[in-house]
């Protein structure tokens, strides 16, 4: 139990994270550099397991696509 509560504490915390980086980079002002550093949040979360590499390759492509229409 001490354990999975660690592991909970941690995930709940880089799942906080995430999601404020996302909503930065979604922002219709997102710099270059804000874009990249969610995308790079993105696979780390998919790789580690914190969200599935679909959702992750699917939040990166809407990323990708909507500046690419503010363009």
């Amino acid at each position: 139990m001490r354990k999975a509560r660690a592991a909970t504490a941690r995930n709940r915390s880089q799942r906080a994270t995430l999601r404020t980086a996302l909503k930065k980079a979604k922002a219709p002002g997102a710099e270059a550099t804000t874009r990249r550093d969610a995308a790079s949040l993105l696979d780390r979360a998919a790789r580690k397991g914190l969200i599935h590499r679909n959702t992750a390759a699917r939040q990166k492509s809407r990323m990708a696509r909507k500046a690419a229409a503010a363009k």
